[in-house]
């Protein structure tokens, strides 16, 4: 076995395990429970970690990668067609206006 995945919070790391599953890609999940003795041991071993079997781990790793820092859904900014305010691209509505960002291509 690999570890493939490490976080502070045991919900990154039960997020991660359900993506690998829903890949087909098993694993186990350890330090789950030792909140408890941060401070008697070092803090960085107390944190969850994954660990996926030899043969899965290269595709466990490209996955966790890609979810940590893939493509995403980012969108470019856009200018609001009503009033001209400019927008972030993670919003589909003018914070102004309300009016909706217009839609390309379809």
């Amino acid at each position: 076995m690999k570890r493939v995945y490490t976080a502070e919070s045991i919900v990154q790391v039960t997020h991660v395990r359900n993506l690998l599953s829903a890949e087909g890609i098993r694993s186990e999940l350890r330090n789950d429970r030792l909140a408890g003795v941060i401070g008697e041991i070092p803090f960085l071993e107390t944190w969850p970690e994954l660990w996926v079997g030899e043969l899965d781990y290269e595709r466990a790793r490209e996955l966790v990668e890609q979810e940590l820092h893939g493509p995403g859904l980012e969108e470019p900014a856009w200018t609001c067609p009503g009033c001209g305010e400019r927008i972030e691209g993670q919003f589909t509505e003018c914070w102004n206006c309300g009016r909706e960002r217009a839609r390309t291509g379809a």
